[in-house]
């Protein structure tokens, strides 16, 4: 029943708010993904297809479309992984306890903002060394193996693991800080969540950074490692997985 009763709350305005967010991040998304007809192309004829045909947006020119893309997928993947946070925040707003819903979010997705203009210009430095080509993809072995392994190393940092058990016990996350107001304790959520998920998030380089198969399986894992009932049985197989991937491009 009182699974039901969340459902059903999760109807309300500020949450149909939220899921347009994320449907019109993952729509937007879905319209920049270059055609595969264009793709195949760029396989057949090599990196220097691409680079002629994108001049004008080639390096830092770029940048601002980088930036839109990142913002994109950051809003699509990450506002769904918070969703257990924000159902017990809801829970406290009803309760009478709390207030300030959108301030949350908003403090939670300003931070993802942030790392998005960080990754937006990682992603041209490296295109720029052409390490990247231009599906935002690695095209250098020791590159695509060092990204594995630090993934894989990070699932078993003692700093993964802090974050993971605030994310896991949100009620506990925001009676540790209640003191500091949503949009602060947003500001905050996101950090954490930024701690437990940046080394997954920059694989983007390795799948295609506009890879809309890769962005949905992460977006997964992302949300199931932050289930305390799922996610402690899932962070050190997937850590294990991401460095032996590592080892596998390395010797093949």
């Amino acid at each position: 029943m009182q699974v039901l009763a969340t459902f059903r709350r999760m109807g309300a305005p500020h949450w149909l708010g939220l899921y347009a967010v994320v449907l019109a991040a993952w729509a937007a998304l879905f319209a920049m993904q270059t055609p595969v007809e264009l793709r195949n192309l760029a396989d057949l004829y090599g990196a220097d297809f691409w680079r002629e045909l994108c001049t004008v947006e080639a390096g830092w020119a770029g940048l601002p479309i980088t930036i839109l893309m990142w913002l994109l997928m950051s809003a699509a993947m990450m506002a769904p992984t918070a969703i257990p946070a924000l159902v017990t925040w809801d829970d406290l707003v009803i309760s009478g306890a709390a207030r300030g819903f959108g301030a949350l979010l908003f403090g939670y997705l300003a931070v993802w903002g942030g790392f998005s203009v960080v990754a937006s210009i990682l992603q041209v430095v490296l295109a720029e060394f052409q390490l990247l080509d231009g599906f935002g993809k690695s095209t250098n072995d020791l590159v695509t193996a060092s990204l594995l392994l630090i993934a894989g190393a990070y699932q078993f940092s003692a700093l993964k693991e802090a974050c993971l058990s605030k994310c896991r016990k949100p009620l506990t996350f925001f009676m540790q800080y209640w003191n500091e107001g949503p949009l602060r304790m947003g500001l905050r959520l996101g950090a954490v969540c930024l701690g437990c998920c940046w080394a997954l998030m920059v694989l983007a380089f390795v799948g295609g950074t506009m890879n809309l198969l890769w962005m949905g399986g992460a977006m997964i894992l992302m949300f199931l490692e932050k289930m305390p009932d799922i996610g402690r049985y899932l962070t050190r197989p997937v850590g294990l997985a991401l460095i032996g991937a590592a080892g596998l491009v390395l010797v093949f």
